[in-house]
C-alpha cells in the first residue's frame, strides 16, 4: 500500500490596497520638468516601472509614461 503524501498548502500573501499618491495629494498634472519625481518611478537603466508595482492608478500612469518619454527627449532623466 503506497504511503499518501500530504499536501502543503500554500500560504496566500495578504492584499493590501494600494491608493494612487498623485490621487492622494490632488495632483491633476504630472510635470515632465520635474525630474526628481520622474526617477522615482523608473528603474536604473530609464525603464518605466508597472503600475502593480508602483500601485498608480490607470490615468495618472498614463500621464507619467508620457512626462518620462518627454522629459527623456530634452535629457532630463535617462
Amino acid at each position: 500500500m503506497p504511503m499518501q503524501q500530504k499536501k502543503k498548502k500554500r500560504k496566500r500573501k495578504e492584499i493590501r490596497p494600494r491608493n494612487c499618491r498623485f490621487c492622494d495629494d490632488a495632483i491633476k498634472y504630472i510635470d515632465f520638468k520635474d525630474a526628481e519625481t520622474l526617477l522615482k518611478y523608473q528603474t536604473e537603466k530609464g525603464r518605466i516601472l508597472p503600475r502593480r508595482l508602483t500601485g498608480i492608478c490607470l490615468n495618472h500612469q498614463k500621464e507619467l509614461g508620457e512626462a518620462i518619454k518627454r522629459a527623456r527627449i530634452i535629457s532630463l532623466v535617462p
